[in-house]
């Protein structure tokens, strides 16, 4: 190797690398030099994000409390103009630059504005006065009105230069605040236009985010092509929770009301406002604010939402003697929720000028603190809400669990699945709509041989299952899927479980539980609601399930042979219909001791039988008194069944108990 430093330096050169090589770009120009240092590209989110720049300019001085109006107008030649009614740039001579009016610096000179200091604005979106001068960069044509003390001034401006002085053009005695009128310049972003509908609902969440402004929105009609209107007029006093309400619409939510609230910083100026539903099935949305400016990443004040949420179902499932709550995560709470978090404080530090994240340490703690009292408060004051909150949430943690528990073990071959079929016990019926078709889950294939001869077997079909099946309040999801006789009765209903669960896609209208009118038939009717309760909701609130109602007498006298349910209707028709006579009462151990005529006349056919509509409060919330009794019932601590017991005992009749 050689000792020689310049042996390999080629022998010629493209150029000296001297002083003279270094550039020194004034002004504006590293702007159009490097535009995606400051709008992060020159793609179309880039060009909507100059209109992001003026409108959060105009909503600084609405949430100074100085503008109650702001107009955004798009014109047919791509020229968008965002008017407010504030207190308007100052157009006087700057100090520093005598020759020159603020306006002009402001315009013309990154890191010029008035939100350096608490002065001017308490809380702001502009931080390093540089938004508006990079518009004006941007820009092949940028004209700039301000209304002061009932005077208006105007100037111009193309590609970040004066095209024009400040000229007074007027008195305007009915005018006041600042107009940015603005052409994107073609040599930026080519041929890119402003969308429309974009802007449309950027002016709309703007309005959503500040309750004390109004929006005009307006827009060119030739330039829309689908359901965006051309002029619209917004302003929300419930803030977030109105957004939220027409976000979320008619869907299911776990809890009737919504998590939303207001409240200012203690010892600070600021505040927070928030807005959470938790619909049921849904993949979550999320929107994150400061200063209304949205940071899409989120940033240290979803962290301090998250710590408040967490925190708060924790202790409240504490509360209540729910063990499993202790085991939460964040991704339990967050993981399907639609919110909302817009807040407010001093000096805001951002991830870069695009804005994307929030980094403010501070906002944590403050953010946390302002939620989490009232989180609390959301929980306890309505315990059935609170239940059925946390009822979701450990739902959604069991399914965390359960995913983490699939990836431990071992993947099955391709070709150990099932495959795809109608479970082999099924007796079909041969109607191909489900319309008036009838599925009877039926106790024991003795059962099942009768009812096959009873059925009408157009729209009845027969699903014997052996003995009583799994409790599934108190099952793994693992161990619930494994299961054959649940397999099976997934498979035959064909509509999924769960969040897959589709109530249009059910094979037949009515779902018909019949069991022996016995004990043990009451025990695995109850074991089957309580599967159709915890994996198909939908379905019994939509009327689907129904219980049967064998009989559990036959009463024969001469020619006259009636069923009875129980003791009390035995009681009632010998009273009744055979008073003074010698009755011969028999009775059935079971379904399968009956023939089939007696099974069709009694329990299957539509005009002689009985049958009980299953049903569940059409409320996600409202079902927390049913979702308290079936754990109590059917979970896995005994000491709530022996406690039930107790409370209960008294009221039952010794010679009721069939034993």
């Amino acid at each position: 190797m050689s000792d020689d430093l310049f042996a390999a330096a080629p022998a010629a050169t493209s150029g000296n690398y001297d002083a003279s090589s270094i550039e020194v770009l004034e002004g504006l120009e590293p702007v159009r030099r490097r535009p995606g240092m400051y709008i992060g590209g020159t793609d179309e989110r880039a060009l909507h994000h100059l209109a992001s720049e003026v409108l959060d300019n105009a909503m600084d001085e609405a949430v100074a409390g100085h503008a109650t109006r702001i107009e955004v107008t798009l014109e047919a030649d791509n020229r968008l103009t965002i008017t407010d009614n504030g207190r308007g740039i100052p157009v006087d001579p700057h100090p520093k630059f005598p020759d020159k009016s603020a306006l002009e610096v402001i315009l013309t000179t990154l890191h010029s504005g008035g939100k350096f200091s608490d002065k001017a604005y308490a809380t702001s979106g502009g931080l390093h006065g540089v938004g508006v001068s990079v518009v004006n960069a941007l820009s092949v044509d940028c004209v700039v009105e301000v209304a002061r003390n009932k005077e208006l001034y105007r100037q111009s401006f193309s590609r970040g230069l004066p095209v024009s002085a400040l000229e007074k053009v007027g008195a305007v005695p009915n005018r006041r605040g600042t107009s940015v009128s603005f052409v994107p310049d073609n040599e930026i972003f080519g041929e890119m236009r402003f969308k429309p509908a974009r802007l449309h609902r950027l002016a709309r969440s703007k309005a959503y985010l500040f309750a004390g402004v109004e929006i005009r929105w307006k827009c060119a009609p030739e330039l829309i092509s689908d359901e965006t209107p051309s002029e619209a007029v917004f302003q929300f006093p419930g803030g977030l929770s109105d957004h939220l309400r027409e976000q979320i619409g008619a869907r299911e939510c776990a809890t009737l009301d919504f998590f939303s609230g207001t409240q200012d910083f203690a010892g600070t100026v600021g505040r927070a406002e928030w807005a959470i539903a938790w619909p049921l099935w849904s993949d979550g949305s999320y929107s994150w604010y400061c200063n209304t400016i949205p940071t899409p990443d989120g940033g240290t004040h979803e962290a301090g939402l998250r710590a408040a949420l967490v925190k708060g179902i924790r202790a409240f499932g504490e509360l209540v003697g729910t063990k499993k709550a202790k085991d939460i995560s964040a991704e339990d709470v967050m993981t399907g929720c639609e919110l909302m978090l817009s807040i407010f404080i001093r000096d805001p530090q951002f991830q870069s000028q695009t804005k994307d994240r929030l980094t403010s340490a501070e906002a944590s703690g403050l953010v946390e603190k302002a939620v989490r009292d009232h989180f609390d408060h959301f929980l306890a004051d309505n315990m059935d809400r609170g239940k059925a909150l946390l009822s979701y949430v450990i739902d959604r943690m069991d399914e965390r669990l359960a995913r983490r528990a699939e990836k431990e073990v071992k993947r099955k071959t391709a070709t150990s699945g099932r495959k795809l079929r109608l479970p082999g016990k099924l007796t079909d019926c041969s109607a191909d709509d489900p319309a008036g078709t009838e599925i009877f889950i039926v106790e024991g294939d003795s059962a099942g041989g009768s009812a096959k001869q009873a059925r009408d077997r157009k729209t009845q079909a027969i699903l014997p299952i052996r003995g009583k099946i799994l409790n599934v309040a108190s099952a793994t999801s693992a161990k619930i899927l494994a299961n054959t006789e649940i397999a099976d009765l997934i498979l035959a209903i064909g509509c999924g479980t769960r969040k897959d669960c589709n109530p249009d896609n059910i094979r037949y209208e009515r779902i018909v539980i019949m069991t022996d009118a016995d004990v043990d038939g009451a025990h695995i009717a109850t074991l089957l609601m309580t599967f159709f309760f915890q994996e198909m909701p939908e379905l019994v609130k939509r009327g689907h399930l129904y219980l049967a109602q064998p009989p559990l007498y036959r009463l024969v006298a001469g020619g006259k042979s009636l069923y009875a349910r129980d003791d009390a209707h035995k009681d009632e028709l010998l009273e009744r219909e055979f008073k003074g006579k010698k009755v011969d009462v028999s009775r059935f151990k079971g379904l399968g001791e009956m023939n089939p005529g007696q099974l069709r006349e009694t329990t299957m056919d539509p005009k002689t039988r009985g049958m009980i509509r299953i049903t569940l409060p059409k409320e996600f919330e409202e079902q927390a008194g049913v979702r308290d009794l079936v754990d109590r019932l059917m979970g896995t601590n005994p000491a709530h069944r022996f406690a039930f017991i107790q409370e209960n005992a008294a009221a039952i009749d010794d010679d009721m108990i069939d034993a």
